[in-house]
């Protein structure tokens, strides 16, 4: 990752498009729009658009119809799925304790600038690759947004060994102190043996009862039977320079986190997801409906 994460940047654009088209959101993302400069904006929407004979080879419409359906259908389920249920796992957890929200590959997450009551004794650290994190500064900067007091950015390269040390350096930062991490759209991209590493660094970091939150493909990723949307994404994501490299059974995933001492304490397949996170905007909008993706599911463990 020399230059600034492409997926990270449709990833906005999914938030942004729909926090814009819809009354009744999944997942409001308002300040998603601005981080994105009206040239990328319009660039994402007309490539995505002109691709609609690979996404829905069937569908027919006007271009911002093909556009809405590509959003609705391949690029927003992830992005608005996983930050819902994160959030509302991490408002959760500060009701229960927790005092710290590690942001692992914030990306260009807004959560730090439109901050919930709750966020109130919070202190935030995103940490992320310097080269997308760096560029993230870089757009607030020239937005000219507050940042927070309680918000702080680390640049850290997962890859590297060291990259504990940099949080630990953060003045901010307590180890001793009850915290909440987001791992989202992560999994996917390490090898299995480097993504346990990165949750066994986190859990050395944090004391009994923070917990972690991350999103994982299932065992079918990979092969034949999985859906039509996650065979596409394995092609977008390879096609990006950021391939897909790892999938995972709940058996794995559970005798994986109990190896670290983690305790599942919350999971849910897409099904679930369809059901619990995107019913209110599902019939608010019955010719617009956007299903959970295929073959990944959402996990939330708590540290013994």
């Amino acid at each position: 990752m020399k230059n600034k994460s492409i997926t990270a940047l449709v990833s906005a654009f999914a938030r942004a498009y729909h926090a814009e088209h819809n009354q009744i959101k999944i997942f409001d993302d308002r300040l998603a729009r601005e981080l994105l400069t009206n040239e990328e904006y319009a660039n994402i929407s007309s490539n995505m658009s002109k691709g609609i004979t690979f996404f829905l080879p069937e569908f027919t419409g006007t271009q911002e119809e093909c556009l809405r359906a590509i959003v609705d259908w391949q690029l927003s389920p992830s992005p608005l799925g996983r930050a819902a249920f994160a959030e509302q796992a991490l408002q959760n957890a500060v009701t229960l304790g927790a005092r710290q929200y590690l942001i692992f590959a914030a990306g260009y997450d807004t959560f730090a600038y439109r901050q919930p009551d709750f966020a109130d004794n919070l202190q935030i650290f995103e940490i992320d690759h310097p080269a997308t994190g760096d560029d993230k500064q870089r757009r607030i900067s020239s937005l000219h947004w507050h940042v927070p007091s309680n918000v702080h950015y680390i640049p850290a390269d997962f890859l590297d060994p060291d990259w504990q040390k940099r949080v630990l350096a953060c003045p901010a930062f307590d180890p001793d102190q009850i915290s909440f991490s987001s791992l989202l759209g992560i999994s996917y991209y390490l090898p299995k043996n480097s993504f346990k590493q990165l949750l066994s660094a986190i859990v050395s970091l944090l004391p009994s009862g923070s917990s972690i939150v991350f999103d994982y493909p299932d065992e079918l990723t990979f092969t034949p039977q999985a859906g039509e949307r996650a065979q596409k994404q394995l092609m977008m994501a390879a096609q990006a320079g950021e391939p897909m490299q790892a999938s995972y059974s709940y058996r794995e995933l559970e005798q994986m986190l109990e190896e670290l001492n983690l305790l599942i304490y919350r999971h849910l397949t897409p099904a679930e997801i369809t059901r619990q996170l995107f019913k209110a905007y599902n019939d608010s909008q019955p010719a617009h409906p956007i299903t959970a993706f295929d073959n990944v599911n959402y996990c939330l463990a708590v540290k013994r």
